[in-house]
Parts: structure tokens; sequence; C-alpha cells
């Protein structure tokens, strides 16, 4: 099979088109014919060596397809050759071919195309496990999400307003802002014209907001203690701008907030089928009605997998980046 190797760590030029053997699926996998692969900051971070795959993944980038199951594992009972399937992998997604846990297979949502399905496993996957799980949204409250236009943006943009959160986001141009809004964001914040802060508690009679979801980090650390709510949840799952400040605490205490967040890859596959199961009881008849939908902004091929990191890292984009096999 043809594969994207990472024989070093680098910019996206050393990502390498490259042949393997097919790998076999294990007790409790599936064997998938990648048709697409989603393209992730996860990755990008792995392409530079800071975010080394978990002890017995595969060491080939992607975390997420959709494909055909042609093999099933021992005790993979669900699953029969020729489903349609998208899957959050171990790593390997960039590949003909890769193996991944039953649990984290689902249906390809009625309506989507194996490029749209390929866009919904890593960014559904996390928003649902830390806006919904951790975060405890609950309908009526505030939401605000940092990198509105990204792809966990715009899916958190549209569960939170599916699920009945008033979700405010912020973007980084006028352009993008008005994506958010489309979405249903009911409100979105240049970040670069206007302060969060102000804008949310304004908004809000000086409320605030419930929970808040970041990857930024940095001072958005303290600000987003500014901008949350008495009892707020503040979910990070990234740290863009660094993961070390100095920060005052005392809000944590006055306003009793909640400061939490997560990684995904590491987490076991019990916990990840677990995801799974909420989100296709929950998130999946939505996506079928066509309320909720991937934003697939560019498509590559396969062997363009460096064009697509370069995209990415330009932050240019809206949405997902999907890789074609």
């Amino acid at each position: 099979m043809r594969f994207i190797d990472l024989p070093e760590y680098g910019g996206p030029e050393v990502l390498q088109l490259s042949e393997g053997e097919k790998p076999r699926p294990a007790a409790g996998e599936v064997l998938i014919k990648v048709a697409a692969a989603g393209v992730n900051r996860p990755d990008i971070v792995q392409r530079k060596g800071l975010y080394p795959p978990p002890p017995g993944a595969s060491p080939i980038p992607g975390l997420e397809v959709a494909g055909e199951v042609v093999a099933v594992g021992e005790g993979a009972v669900r699953w029969h050759v020729g489903d349609r399937v998208c899957a959050l992998t171990n790593g390997g997604g960039y590949a003909d071919y890769v193996t991944v846990p039953a649990g984290q297979c689902l249906p390809v949502p009625q309506g989507l195309s194996p490029v749209e399905a390929a866009a919904l496993p890593e960014t559904f996957f996390t928003v649902w496990s830390n806006v919904f799980d951790r975060g405890r949204l609950q309908a009526g409250e505030v939401f605000l999400v940092h990198g509105g236009s990204s792809g966990i943006g715009t899916t958190a943009i549209q569960l939170a307003s599916q699920f009945g959160a008033r979700v405010f986001a912020t973007a980084g141009s006028d352009d993008k802002c008005r994506a958010c809004e489309s979405l249903g964001a009911e409100r979105a914040i240049n970040y670069r014209a206007e302060d969060f802060v102000e804008v949310v508690r304004a908004a809000t009679d000086e409320r605030g907001a419930d929970v808040i979801l970041d990857m930024v980090g940095g001072d958005y650390i303290a600000r987003n203690m500014k901008a949350a709510a008495m009892d707020g949840r503040i979910v990070n799952i990234a740290y863009l701008q660094g993961a070390k400040v100095q920060v005052n605490m005392l809000p944590v205490m006055l306003k009793r907030l909640i400061l939490t967040g997560s990684t995904l890859r590491p987490r076991s596959a019990e916990e990840k089928a677990a995801i799974a199961q909420a989100l296709e009881e929950k998130v999946w008849p939505l996506i079928e009605k066509g309320k909720i939908r991937p934003q697939v902004y560019a498509t590559f091929p396969l062997p363009e997998a460096a064009e697509a990191h370069r995209l990415m890292e330009s932050g240019a984009h809206v949405g997902k980046i999907v890789l074609t096999l």
C-alpha cells in the first residue's frame, strides 16, 4: 500500500509518499480501505516531533478516515466486509489501508460523501468529549469557542447551537467571523479588532460565558477567566500560544470556576468507543437530517500531503482539510 512516511521531523517537506505492507486487523479491529483522511493540527505537531504516537500506535500520521471495511478481526462483530464507515484512528490514516479498533468506527451518515465523512471523527469526538462531557454544556447556557473557523471551531459552533446554547466565537478576520455566524454563532468576534472579554460580557449583561473551549492558551488563559460566568467551565484542548503563563488564580475561587482539559489520542479504546456511541445516538441523527454538516475547505490527493499541511499552517482555511485516495 501507499502511505505518507515521516522519516525525520521538520517542515511539510519531510512528508514522503512511500510503499509498504498492508496491515492486518488484530482481534477487535477492522481493516479499512481508505477513501479519504482528515488533516488535523495534531498531525502538524507530530510532524514537528512534538507529539509522538502513544505506545503501540502507528507512526504514520492521520487520526481520522472514511472508507470501506475490507477485513474484520476476531471479535469485531458489528462490522462486516463492505460496510461504509468513518473512524477515529490511533494513527495511520494517511495510507491506502488502516486498522482501527472496531469501537472507534461509525457508519457513514446517510447523504455524506467519503470526503465529508472523513472530516467528522477527530473534531466531533474532541468537541463532544470536551464541550459536553467535561464542560457539561446545557441548553440555554452561553458558550464561547476560540478558533471558531477551524475544524474544531466549526464543529463546536454547530453542535452547541443545535443543542440550544447561545454561541459566541472568535476568529481572525471579518470573513471568518461571517462564516462562524452562518453556522450558528450568535456573535463572532474578530480578535484582531475587538476584545472578546468585553463583547461576551456586554452581550450577556456582564454575566459571561458558562463554557469556554480554548485551543489558544497564552494570555487567553487569564482573559478566559475574566470572560467566564460564575460557575463557568474553561476547557483547554491546545496551547498554540503557550502553556506556561503567570496568572492570577483568584477568579477561580471567587467565581467557582472549573479549569479542565484533555487529549484524545492517548485515551483507551473503551473511552473512545463510549464517545462514539454517544455521537451515534445524539449527533448522527442531526447530521442525517442536514442540521449539522462538516465544513470541508479543501482536498488534496494523498501524494500532496505536504501542501495540505502548508495550508493548515497558513491559517487561511475555514473548516476541514481532507486528503483523498
